[in-house]
């Protein structure tokens, strides 16, 4: 099933462009080809667990990872990260003021599921 893609207004401008300036940030963008937990991204980047973590919350903070809960049937779940762009736009308005545009992947079923899953999960 193809998945189509939407742009949308994004994170800050700033926000975009420290997460894409950073090797690490960049490098988990790279290894992120279908969701991953934080311990998997950072064995297959060789990036420390903790800056994992950090550049982690820099990628969602900027729009450009989204979360998601991977059910265990062991009871335990876990946060899981992919990519939730296909493209960044940086433009400069008539204004003179540049603004920075994402196109994000659309979500399907199961990937809004899980979204439902995460939000009911934060609430508990």
């Amino acid at each position: 099933m193809a998945r189509e893609s939407a742009v949308r207004e994004s994170a800050d401008l700033g926000s975009v462009l420290d997460a894409l300036d950073d090797a690490d940030a960049r490098a988990i963008i790279r290894a992120l080809v279908e969701p991953q937990t934080a311990s998997e991204i950072s064995e297959q980047t060789d990036i420390p667990l903790s800056t994992t973590y950090r550049k982690l919350d820099l990628l969602t903070e900027a729009d450009l990872l989204e979360e998601g809960t991977e059910i265990r049937s062991d009871g335990h779940h876990t946060t899981t990260y992919a990519v939730a762009f296909e493209e960044v736009r940086i433009a400069l308005t008539e204004s003179r003021e540049l603004n920075v545009r994402i196109a994000h992947i659309d979500k399907g079923p199961e990937e809004r599921l899980a979204e439902i899953w995460t939000a009911v999960r934060e609430e508990t």
